[in-house]
């Protein structure tokens, strides 16, 4: 999308240099834009254990391109090895994201069809390449399905403003190009609908706070920070239309992984008789679980909770504690929100209802055959 008026994705090859590629580091946003390259497997783990990426698609189009990298570095007498080993560190880098153990997969799949660690390594790069691209053009496809859930909405209220509620970041910099969750957001502003956006802050790394809340300002938006508790309290005044997240795996039964929080906002939307929808690219769908209760949550250091970071009156970035010292804390980064709370799963390929028949019945070809 538009940072100061000029197009970036959030990864992209190093024009220059075919054995590099560039990312934002998503760290030191909104304060510092800072482009990062990466070059080595090593680089490319740490980026995503370390949240210099984050978001579904991101992650898995940053260990496409780590696979890439990884064959490399990979000598040509134990290639094979070093590529299911590299993928396996990869892989262990965040549990919960789907996208990242789908795109090492595809990537060794891809490899699988050449004999030559050579042609090996083209064909990693162009499958990461086509990776990228189809993680942004997916994205573009479920932003025009979902505009027309705004679209009914705002004929329903006569054209006036719809209020949108968002948790995390499920926008562009999660993703390749255009996000999950904002890209129905960016579709109905282009559509020249009246629209504003709640943003959760998203505890304990802020990113709707960090991020959706500067993406959306840079896209001209309208938009709100609140605190991650308030959204019930808006929902029971009547302040919010749609929620509409994004999510870092979904079961084929249609159980959603996304952000801690994200169950309790789909119980007060149910409470409140409004619709909650979820945005997602297929890569996202896990073919294999049946209940969200099995997929792996990422527990992540309870220092991100004691402690946050900011810029100071000089702009330099500090981190500062919160608590008194040696407090306990739980840091567990994803919860689950049922099928049954899900009004609906917006896909590439059309909008679906949170069931395992109608999502097997919108992609045929994964998963386990229906009886």
């Amino acid at each position: 999308m538009n940072i100061n008026g000029k197009r970036y994705r959030t990864i992209w090859p190093d024009p220059g240099n075919s054995s590099a590629v560039f990312i934002i580091d998503q760290r030191r946003l909104p304060h510092e834009f800072i482009i990062e390259q990466l070059s080595s497997l090593e680089q490319s783990i740490a980026a995503i254990k370390d949240m210099h990426v984050r978001g579904a698609g991101l992650i898995g189009a940053t260990a496409a391109f780590g696979m890439y990298l990884a064959s490399l570095q990979a000598p040509d007498h134990n290639f094979s090895d070093f590529m299911m080993k590299s993928a396996d560190r990869l892989n262990r880098c965040r549990p919960t994201a789907r996208n990242l153990k789908w795109a090492t997969e595809r990537i060794l799949r891809a490899m699988a069809k050449a004999d030559q660690p050579e042609e090996k390594r083209t064909i990693a790069f162009l499958t990461a390449c086509a990776i990228a691209d189809e993680d942004a053009e997916f994205c573009r496809r479920l932003g025009d399905f979902g505009l027309e859930i705004i679209r009914e909405i705002s004929k329903k209220k006569g054209g006036k403003t719809v209020n949108i509620l968002t948790h995390c970041n499920a926008g562009w910099l999660a993703f390749v190009d255009y996000g999950s969750a904002t890209a129905p957001i960016y579709a109905a502003r282009d559509a020249g609908i009246d629209i504003h956006v709640w943003v959760d802050e998203t505890r304990p790394w802020n990113q709707g706070a960090k991020l959706t809340a500067w993406e959306l300002q840079q896209e001209n938006i309208a938009s709100t920070l609140i605190t991650d508790n308030a959204g019930g309290h808006l929902m029971q005044h009547d302040l919010v239309d749609l929620v509409l997240v994004g999510t870092d795996r979904t079961t084929h039964t249609g159980d959603v992984a996304n952000k801690i929080g994200t169950y309790l906002k789909a119980l007060a939307a149910r409470d409140n008789n409004i619709p909650f929808y979820v945005a997602l690219p297929s890569s996202t769908f896990d073919w294999t679980l049946d209940k969200g209760v099995e997929i792996p949550i990422e527990q992540r250091s309870g220092e991100e909770v004691t402690s946050i970071s900011g810029a100071d009156e000089k702009g330099r970035i500090v981190t500062i504690q919160l608590t008194a010292p040696g407090t306990r804390a739980a840091n567990y980064s994803f919860d689950v929100t049922p099928a049954r709370l899900v009004t609906g799963l917006i896909t590439e390929r059309g909008i679906v209802k949170a069931e395992r028949e109608e999502i097997h019945r919108l992609f045929p070809e994964c998963g386990v055959l229906l009886e």
